[in-house]
């Protein structure tokens, strides 16, 4: 198995990716399309990280240890939301995102690999 993950775990890897692009993307895609008149920006911007977002989330359903960053960012935004006020559907998915991001790999391939940016020796 690729990056000595396990099947189910590749598995449960494209259904939260698949859940995210469904659900995110169908309020932030309905949102925009039926939108009528000038968006506050907050709200715009808002919806459009999520709608651009669930659209990226497709990709994981694919290649899900290459898009293994995209839960990452969205554990933490869940993280920095919770830590303002308690919201109990992003709780839910706060611990499936714990439960389901490949730690080790993650760990191996984004926290503890060298600078991207330094040349190999």
């Amino acid at each position: 198995n690729p990056g000595g993950i396990s099947t189910l775990r590749l598995y449960l890897l494209r259904l939260v990716f698949a859940g995210t692009f469904l659900f995110v993307g169908a309020g932030a895609w309905k949102a925009i399309l039926t939108h009528d008149g000038p968006w506050d920006p907050l709200h715009g911007v808002a919806f459009s990280f999520w709608a651009a977002y669930s659209a990226l989330m497709v990709l994981g359903v694919r290649q899900p240890l290459k898009m293994v960053p995209l839960l990452l960012l969205q554990l933490f935004y869940k993280l920095v939301w919770l830590a303002g006020r308690m919201a109990t559907i992003f709780l839910f998915a706060l611990v499936v995102d714990l439960v389901v991001v490949p730690w080790p790999y993650a760990l191996r391939n984004y926290f503890l690999k060298g600078s991207v940016d330094q040349p190999e020796s």
